[in-house]
């Protein structure tokens, strides 16, 4: 969360802020029922209104090492990685691609990432976008380099570029 919004929120008499409490129950949002994780102690509250703040830890450590993470834990995409992730590549690693081609990070979990939810909106439109040009891109460097096409039993022609018959 964001410094200022964090000193605005302490500054704010009717706002309680309870870290490592979990709400169990509740009604209509007339009240919630909430447990003390330290303790288990639970206990009613009654409350007209709830912010939940998650994704301020990354929890990410239960990807693969080859996932290269910041210190914090925070996955790392496009220009952010290493040279040494960006050697794994045979192009220009993309904006929200890991250091896995191929496999892409959007939201709270991306080093560098805004931690709005509207941000993480975006970035799965961009994600998807960047996907398809992938697929296309790969699809494309097959034609041209004119994989063989199966055509019938055991018999293979080869694609020519740019998609004309055989000769």
């Amino acid at each position: 969360m964001s410094h200022y919004l964090v000193q605005q929120i302490r500054a704010t008499p009717n706002i309680e802020v309870r870290t490592g409490t979990e709400v169990v129950g509740g009604g209509w949002l007339e009240h919630l029922v909430l447990r003390n994780r330290a303790d288990g102690g639970e206990e009613t509250a009654a409350a007209q209104a709830l912010f939940l703040m998650i994704g301020a830890r990354p929890r990410t450590d239960w990807l693969p090492a080859t996932v290269e993470r910041d210190p914090a834990g925070f996955v790392m995409t496009g220009a952010d990685l290493s040279a040494g992730a960006l050697r794994r590549f045979d192009r220009t690693a993309l904006y929200l691609e890991t250091s896995l081609p191929g496999v892409f990070a959007i939201g709270d979990v991306r080093h560098g990432s805004v931690k709005r939810v509207a941000a993480a909106v975006g970035a799965g439109s961009i994600a998807v976008q960047q996907v398809h040009s992938l697929l296309t891109a790969d699809v494309d460097a097959r034609r041209e380099a004119a994989v063989p096409v199966p055509r019938g039993a055991g018999e293979a022609v080869a694609q020519p570029a740019g998609g004309g018959s055989p000769a």
